[in-house]
């Protein structure tokens, strides 16, 4: 049960600190440009390498921080930083083809739900 609250408390952080600092950086640098988004998809693709990297080489480190930090935390942080850390496992295993098919085949399966969602969306209003 621990393993829960350390997600939904992490979770919880996370959306807060995704929401405060996208609405900070669009505040300051306007919507034209998705800044807000791409600042945080970045420094979350920062803070899961350096953490889980953290997490795996010291052994002493409790188990619930892999809960709270990057499953929760970064998790409701950004997604997108496990997508990219998912990438990197695979190129680092020497899966090219997959780290590749996984990349363009989100982007274009993201891009097309999207899409689908807006047309969705649009029809039932």
């Amino acid at each position: 049960m621990v393993k829960y609250w350390m997600v939904g408390i992490g979770g919880f952080l996370g959306a807060i600190a995704r929401f405060a600092l996208g609405g900070y950086i669009a505040n300051r640098m306007g919507i034209r440009f998705p800044y807000g988004t791409f600042v945080i998809n970045i420094s979350g693709s920062f803070f899961i390498g350096f953490i889980l990297t953290i997490l795996a080489q010291n052994a002493a480190i409790s188990p619930n921080l892999r809960y709270l930090i990057p499953i929760g935390f970064i998790g409701a942080y950004t997604t997108f930083s496990t997508f990219e850390y998912e990438t990197l496992r695979s190129v680092q295993d020497g899966q090219m083809l997959i780290a590749m098919a996984y990349v363009s085949s989100s982007v274009i399966a993201g891009f097309v739900a999207v899409w689908l969602g807006v047309v969705a969306g649009r029809a039932l209003s």
